[in-house]
C-alpha cells in the first residue's frame, strides 16, 4: 500500500476536470489524463480515478461518481482506476458514467477521443509488460511533484488486491525519468516525488536491472537545480545498497522514510506473506538513523489481520516506539474478496475498529512528540497553500503570509495539534 494523498481537484470551468483518489501514482496518472483529454477536445469531462486498496475506498469512488453526475448533468463523466479495473461491469452500468476506462487504456491518448468506439475499455492487466511513458508538465494546485517510476507488483500479500489491479512490475527507463524530471524542474518544481506501486521493486525488469537507489543517484547527478528528491513507500526488505548510501552522502535526499510495514507481530507478517520480520523493520529504521541521524520514519500499518490476537496486535502497537515511527498511515483491515486472506479466520469488525483507534493514538503521541522537538529549531519548509507547507522530513509547518510555491527557512515558535508553527 502507499500513503494516501488528498483528492485532486482541476477548476470547475469547461476544461477536463480530474479526481484522483487513493494514491500519489493516481494523482500523477491524473494529470496524464487531464493532458490528453484535453487534447483530445474532450472539454466539458470529469475524470474520476478511483481506488481499491480498501472496501471503503471503493464505497467513497462510487459515492463521488454519483455526487458528481448530480452536480454536473451534463458532463461527460469518465470513471477509471483500480475498481474500475476489478469490476468494469460495475461501473459500466452506472448511469451516472458514460465511458469506463481500465488502468492500460486510461493511459493511452486514443482512449479520450470525443466519439469512443466503444464505452468500455478494459483489457487484462496482467498481459501488460511495459509501462507507458509519459511527459508530465505539472500537477494541477500543487507545488510538488509525483513521477512515475514503475507500475505494478510481482509480490503477492495475501491481503492485497492492488497487483491484480495494477498488473506486475513494469520500470520506466532512467533516462526517460531524468528527461521528466528535468522538465518539472524547468517548469518551477522544488520538489520531486518518486512513486509507483512497489518503488523498491524498481529496475528488476530493466537490461542491467538497475536498483532505486542507483537510478535515485543517477537522477540527481543528471538533474543538479533540483532542490527536493522524496521517495514513497519503501520495501524495508528491497532496500538497496545504493540508496543506504545515497542516504549517507546525499543532502537532496529528503530524510523522510515511509515503511510498508503493515504489522509489527512476525506470526502475521507470515501469514501477510510480507517479506520481512519485525526486527527487519527495526534493523532498516536503525540502519538509516545511523547514517543520517535526523531521520524521521513513517510506516502503512494494518489493525485486526485475520487471526491476529491481542498480543500478536500488542507486537504492531510496540513496533511504533521500537522503531521510532513517527507518522502513521493506519488501515483497518479490509476483505477483499479474491485473495487469500479473506478465506482465513476474520476479526471481530468492532475489535478491528478499536485497535485501529488505538493505533492511530499511539501514533498521534508520537507525532506530537516529534514536533515538540522541532520548537527553537530553524527548518526548511516548502510552501503550498493557506500559509501551510511541509519541511524536510515532511512534516506540516504553517507559516502565515507565506507565499505558495517558495522554499523558506523558518524558525519554530510553536506547534499545534497538527504542525509546527514557523516564523521567517
Amino acid at each position: 500500500m502507499t500513503a494516501p494523498d488528498a483528492p485532486n481537484q482541476g477548476p470547475r470551468d469547461h476544461a477536463p476536470r480530474v479526481v484522483s483518489m487513493g494514491c500519489r501514482l493516481n494523482t500523477y496518472e491524473g494529470e496524464v489524463m487531464r493532458a490528453h483529454a484535453r487534447d483530445a477536445g474532450l472539454s466539458n469531462a470529469i475524470i474520476v480515478n478511483t481506488c481499491a486498496v480498501t472496501k471503503e475506498a471503493e464505497r467513497q469512488g462510487l459515492q463521488t461518481l454519483r455526487k458528481l453526475r448530480r452536480e454536473n448533468p451534463g458532463a461527460h463523466i469518465v470513471a477509471t482506476g483500480c475498481a474500475v479495473q476489478l469490476d468494469p461491469a460495475r461501473y459500466a452500468a452506472m448511469p451516472e458514467v458514460d465511458r469506463v476506462l481500465g488502468n492500460e487504456h486510461k493511459m493511452k491518448a486514443e482512449s479520450f477521443h470525443a466519439e469512443p468506439a466503444e464505452k468500455v475499455l478494459v483489457s487484462d492487466i496482467m498481459t501488460v509488460r511495459e509501462t507507458a511513458e509519459h511527459l508530465v508538465e505539472g500537477f494541477d494546485g500543487r507545488t510538488r511533484a509525483f513521477v512515475q517510476v514503475q507500475q505494478g507488483c510481482d509480490h503477492r500479500c495475501t491481503f492485497c488486491i492492488i497487483p491484480f489491479a495494477r498488473g506486475n512490475n513494469r520500470s520506466v527507463p532512467m533516462g526517460r525519468i531524468v528527461q521528466e524530471v528535468r522538465g518539472l524542474v524547468q517548469g518551477g518544481y522544488q520538489e520531486i516525488v518518486i512513486t509507483g506501486v512497489d518503488i523498491t521493486g524498481y529496475g528488476g525488469d530493466l537490461p542491467g536491472t538497475p536498483s532505486l537507489g542507483q537510478m535515485a543517484r543517477r537522477l540527481l547527478m543528471a538533474v543538479p537545480e533540483l532542490k527536493r528528491l522524496r521517495l514513497s513507500s519503501l520495501d524495508p526488505a528491497e532496500a538497496d545498497e545504493d540508496l543506504f548510501q545515497l542516504i549517507a552522502d546525499e543532502p537532496r535526499l529528503m530524510p523522510h522514510f515511509h515503511i510498508s510495514a503493515q504489522a509489527g507481530d512476525d506470526m502475521i507478517l507470515k501469514r501477510m506473506k510480507r517479506r520481512h520480520s519485525r526486527a527487519d523493520i527495526i534493523s532498516f529504521c536503525e540502519r538509516v538513523r545511523a547514517l543520517r541521524p535526523d531521520a524521521v520514519f513513517g510506516a502503512d500499518l494494518i489493525a485486526g489481520f485475520p487471526t491476529e490476537d491481542e498480543t500478536m496486535f500488542e507486537n504492531s502497537l510496540a513496533l511504533v516506539d521500537d522503531a521510532g515511527l513517527t507518522l502513521l498511515h493506519v488501515f483497518p483491515y479490509s476483505i477483499r474478496q479474491g485473495t487469500p486472506a479473506a478465506r482465513m479466520p476474520q476479526v471481530n469488525g468492532v475489535v478491528i475498529k478499536e485497535r485501529a483507534a488505538r493505533l492511530r493514538a499511539k501514533g498521534m503521541d508520537a507525532f506530537t512528540r516529534r514536533l515538540a522537538a522541532y520548537v527553537g529549531k530553524s527548518v526548511s519548509v516548502l510552501m503550498e497553500k493557506d500559509g501551510r507547507g511541509h519541511s524536510e522530513h515532511y512534516l506540516p509547518v504553517n507559516i502565515a503570509d507565506a507565499a505558495p510555491g517558495s522554499m523558506l527557512t523558518a524558525r519554530i515558535v510553536s506547534t499545534t495539534e497538527t504542525a509546527l508553527v514557523g516564523v521567517i
